[in-house]
């Protein structure tokens, strides 16, 4: 084997690493993008407001929002409300096809939404991902 082979075979190398990670980190935006734009619950619309429920020790106040989209059916948004970090507020339940939301607080930590349990901060619903 030549010097100038050996050399040869390094650019190779070096070019085929410089095109899988350009390649990974193009799939990785688009991926990302896809989730951003069809399944972040961040990007919800906000809705008309219809209810809303305090967890029994007061941490959490779940306000529900009635969602009515032109041209599909209505939806229920949930959003959680974090009383003790001056109103920060995440998106845990969506659900199409539904007009009206019950909300019951079985304990400090577990919300009953429309039939749905959820034990809070951390779990949510959302019909497009079951």
């Amino acid at each position: 084997m030549t010097a100038e082979s050996t050399i040869k075979g390094a650019k190779r190398k070096k070019i085929v690493k410089i095109i899988l990670t350009i390649s990974f980190l193009f799939v990785g935006f688009i991926g990302y993008g896809v989730y951003w734009a069809f399944f972040d619950m961040n990007r919800l619309p906000k809705g008309e407001y219809l209810t809303e429920e305090t967890s029994p020790d007061g941490t959490y106040t779940l306000k529900a929002y009635l969602s009515s989209p032109s041209l599909s059916s209505d939806a229920v948004r949930g959003e959680l409300v974090f009383n003790e970090r001056n109103g920060k507020t995440k998106n845990i339940y969506w659900n199409y096809r539904e007009s009206t939301a019950k909300i019951k607080w079985l304990d400090n930590k577990t919300v009953v939404i429309n039939g749905r349990t959820l034990e809070v901060p951390n779990e949510r619903f959302d019909f497009r991902n079951q």
